[in-house]
């Protein structure tokens, strides 16, 4: 299926209060491990349950673990980078910094998931945490 339009704003910072120079650009993809890395960890970590009464409840919340996944990058690729969490729409911009502000409200969310049980049962603490 293709997106039939641009999906957040269509400001691109760099120069102004938001950017203010490359540096500070530069600075933010930094912060683009301490989002993907528990996510993604968080997702290994689901092919890992091996607690039956865990399993019981994926297959009765999901269906099973593959869905249970499948709905939370569903999740993730809808809303993390969809222009949410800034103060306003063209300061939430459609650069890195905007899709950083999307993706940090996207985390901020995450108790209000569906699946935000699931992370907790499987070891998740949260972005900013190890979860081994």
């Amino acid at each position: 299926m293709q997106v039939p339009n641009w999906v957040g704003s269509d400001v691109v910072h760099l120069g102004d209060h938001n950017v203010p120079n490359a540096l500070m650009f530069i600075e933010k993809y930094a912060h683009v491990p301490r989002i993907l890395l528990p996510l993604t960890t968080a997702l290994r970590q689901m092919d890992k349950i091996e607690d039956q009464t865990i399993l019981k409840y994926v297959e009765d919340a999901f269906g099973s673990v593959e869905d249970a996944k499948k709905e939370v990058l569903r999740d993730f690729y809808r809303h993390a980078f969809d222009g949410s969490g800034a103060d306003n729409f063209f300061d939430a911009g459609s650069c890195i910094d905007g899709r950083l502000t999307s993706a940090w409200h996207w985390c901020n969310e995450l108790e209000k998931k569906s699946f935000y049980h699931l992370f907790k049962l499987i070891g998740f603490v949260s972005f900013d945490s190890n979860l081994h």
